[in-house]
């Protein structure tokens, strides 16, 4: 019998990492070492109240059945208080919070809701790629925005604004960007938020790296006005280091919150309640967690750095967040070129910029969630095979 797959899915390959890692394998079994410094997903535990809540929940008997699409009061009470602590940001827990099986679910949920033939949505380049796919899986009409060094990795809404946004519903924006670690100010998020209001566009704000080595976590809602024309995205899974876990949040306008409970109510059948008891948990924990959460990456952060270095990278010195962004040396074509040759020569992964768009080919990016142990590792043979090079470094 010949079934074929959906038309909705000629554009949508297999998410990169997700083949990466079948290769990185494959050379495991084969005897390789291989270290990899590719993928986002933090190698440190929770804050031990947190899987203390998770157990002590899971135990009791009345804990193991369906739970509300919404989330349960407590959880929501939780993110509320959460924003308004951490961003200033007051939210109607009852109305302007939905909890999410992970941000990156949240997205698809969006996207499903308010997307269809015929609408356009402006995504970045580079960007998260789950952007691209989730539009095209609704039938979108997919629009970059440039993002590059020369601009501080902001898009520039003056030339946006006097482009055609005939047919523009909505524009995805990340900040803390992934993946070159651009903060976004106050002062640009308003002007994002004055741009969408006067061209009638939903703005969807991807907000998962805000407490990774940056001083000022921000939200876009704390944007006066910004409720009228945009929904937040957040997680736990970087701030909390519960990325297996699978909590996330959507945030902001209540009718539109409203219309993506109606699709995602037919997607899941709620969050297994200790997993909700232990992310109240996490969102009620103090700075000192943050603080003790950015010494580690603040110390990881310099040995990548120096891996940098010893690949003739430069990096730009004011990035945040979870990875280190660089531009890779001109002796080489590209950022794949020098993933792969890296990989090669020392079995040590890093991703090439270009997964992220067209505007990423010059560069990788390096994460830092691997102890210093092994990045030190990762910086040792990258060193030894330097050392192995010609005066002119790269093998090129």
């Amino acid at each position: 019998m010949n079934v074929t797959p959906a038309s909705r899915l000629r554009h949508t390959g297999e998410y990169y990492f997700s083949q990466k890692l079948r290769e990185l394998a494959a050379m495991q079994q084969a005897g390789a070492s291989i270290i990899n410094l590719g993928i986002g997903s933090p190698d440190l535990p929770p804050h031990p109240s947190v899987t203390a809540a998770l157990t002590s929940s899971a135990t009791l008997p009345t804990a193991h059945g369906y739970q509300g699409y919404q989330g349960t009061p407590a959880l929501r009470g939780a993110i509320a208080e959460w924003y308004g602590a951490s961003y200033g940001v007051l939210l109607n827990p009852a109305t302007e919070v939905l909890p999410l099986l992970g941000s990156k679910e949240g997205i698809m949920h969006v996207g499903m809701t308010f997307l269809e033939a015929g609408d356009t949505v402006l995504i970045p380049n580079p960007g998260y790629p789950t952007y691209r796919a989730v539009a095209q899986l609704c039938g979108a009409t997919v629009r970059e925005y440039d993002l590059t060094a020369e601009a501080g990795w902001l898009p520039d809404l003056e030339a946006l604004a006097q482009s055609d946004l005939a047919g523009v519903k909505m524009m995805l924006v990340n900040y803390p960007h992934m993946p070159t670690g651009t903060r976004a100010d106050l002062a640009f998020l308003s002007r994002l938020v004055a741009f969408a209001r006067k061209h009638q566009i939903m703005l969807v704000h991807d907000n998962p790296y805000s407490f990774i080595l940056n001083d000022e976590p921000t939200s876009l809602l704390a944007v006066p006005g910004a409720r009228e024309v945009a929904l937040e995205l957040n997680s736990l899974s970087k701030s909390h280091n519960m990325a297996g876990w699978r909590v996330g949040m959507l945030v902001g306008r209540a009718d539109w919150l409203q219309e993506v409970l109606r699709f995602k109510s037919n997607m899941d059948s709620g969050m297994f309640l200790p997993v909700q008891q232990a992310a109240v948990a996490a969102l009620r924990l103090d700075d000192e967690w943050y603080a003790e959460l950015n010494a580690v990456y603040r110390r990881r952060r310099a040995l990548v750095l120096e891996l940098l270095q010893a690949l003739d990278c430069t990096p730009d010195p004011e990035q945040t967040g979870l990875f280190v962004w660089a531009a890779v040396p001109a002796s080489v074509a590209d950022g794949y070129a020098l993933s792969d040759e890296v990989l090669r020569e020392t079995h040590v992964f890093i991703t090439p910029g270009g997964i992220f768009g067209s505007n990423g080919n010059g560069y990788v990016r390096v994460s830092l969630c691997q102890s210093e142990e092994v990045l030190s590792q990762a910086l040792e043979r990258i060193a030894q095979w330097q050392q192995r090079q010609p005066a002119t470094t790269l093998s090129r």
